[in-house]
């Protein structure tokens, strides 16, 4: 019988998508209110990668992800999605999301995404928040799963989320070697 253990603390990011570049700055500055101050900001790429939110929020949307200096705890991941899922309304003009905040984290082994919507590589988490490993680290790189969204697959994103990843690798100190 293993003895339960308390995990060590996850890079928390956001993945922001919108069409309305000012946006990106407006929902930065909240998110650092929040959760504090940002470790790394990605450049902004196109998201080219899925129709889903065209009906939404329009055509021409972007992509840019925030790293937050301060560490969590991985059982604080549903207060962060409910928070985050706060910030949207707060950007909605008639019901109708302006921003998207995808946030999840990162570990030496993992990128983790948090939703609001259940699936079969989904686990419920509590509060209405579900959890799924997107990404798992070998071969010096994040790789994807089966089930991993495509924009989630590329060299781009893999970039971003290296650079995250030894941005955290130096918050935890010196053991972080043996994960490589």
């Amino acid at each position: 019988m293993g003895d339960a253990r308390i995990p060590k603390k996850v890079n928390l990011f956001a993945g922001l998508l919108s069409n309305e570049a000012a946006l990106f700055q407006d929902a930065k500055e909240r998110l650092e209110k929040i959760f504090g101050r940002i470790d790394y900001e990605g450049p902004e790429m196109n998201f080219t990668h899925t129709e889903y939110y065209k009906d939404e929020m329009g055509e021409a949307l972007k992509r840019k992800f925030l790293s937050f200096e301060k560490l969590i705890d991985p059982e604080d991941i549903c207060s962060v999605k409910i928070m985050t899922n706060s910030l949207e309304k707060d950007f909605s003009v008639s019901g109708r999301r302006r921003i998207n905040i995808d946030p999840g984290y990162l570990d030496l082994s993992k990128i983790v995404l948090f939703s609001t919507k259940d699936y079969s590589h989904r686990v419920y988490l509590g509060k209405g928040i579900f959890a799924e490993v997107t990404l798992f680290y070998k071969d010096k790189s994040y790789n994807p799963w089966p089930w991993t969204y495509p924009d989630y697959k590329t060299t781009d994103y893999q970039a971003i989320f290296g650079k995250m990843r030894d941005i955290y690798k130096n918050k935890i100190g010196t053991g972080a070697k043996n994960h490589d």
